[in-house]
């Protein structure tokens, strides 16, 4: 595929999103922060990045408080204590608290370390938002209070997608607080 039909289809795919799924998940993003909650987001590899990418522009932009698990040291440890698969859920355990979202970030919907941790924050009660693609009917897709799944099977047009979708709720979010006079 040469770069212009690249380029069409992750234009393509970013007009795909389910706009009511987004917007839920931007309302359930702030409400969590007007309650004193915060937004806890985790992916594998690229999605990792792009979970730091959006927990970061949520907390400085929007002002709301994220967190992401990307620490070598923590990630390390608890993959080893808990093994891979586990060790978000582990994450949970020691981080979240009833008034948080978690976000989960998975290209393929199958990762067992998402899988186990959307288990585990759905036995938290805590509200799920999933982002995936490839298949429609991935695992991970059924698990989310909210799911936003791009329909593709190339990683870097799922990837883009969710980053762009993401940083859109939070460019939302941070137009809609009140603004603050002075230097930034």
């Amino acid at each position: 595929m040469d770069l212009g039909k690249q380029l069409k289809a992750v234009a393509e795919h970013l007009l795909l999103v389910d706009l009511k799924g987004l917007q839920k998940a931007k309302d359930l993003i702030k409400a969590a922060s007007a309650r004193g909650g915060k937004i806890i987001i985790a992916g594998n590899g690229a999605s990792a990045a792009i979970a730091s990418h959006v927990a970061v522009d949520l907390t400085k932009a929007a002002g709301v408080r994220a967190v992401n698990f990307n620490e070598a040291d923590l990630i390390t440890c608890l993959a080893n204590d808990y093994g891979y698969e586990h060790w978000i859920e582990k994450a949970l355990d020691f981080y979240a608290d009833g008034k948080d979202v978690v976000i989960l970030i998975s290209s393929s919907g199958q990762s067992a370390n998402m899988l186990n941790a959307a288990l585990k924050a759905k036995a938290l009660g805590l509200a799920l938002i999933t982002l995936s693609g490839f298949r429609k009917d991935n695992p991970l897709k059924k698990l989310g209070d909210i799911n936003l799944w791009a329909d593709s099977s190339q990683y870097n047009i799922v990837e883009t997608v969710h980053q762009a979708w993401l940083l859109a709720v939070v460019d939302q979010i941070a137009s809609e607080k009140p603004r603050k006079k002075g230097p930034r």
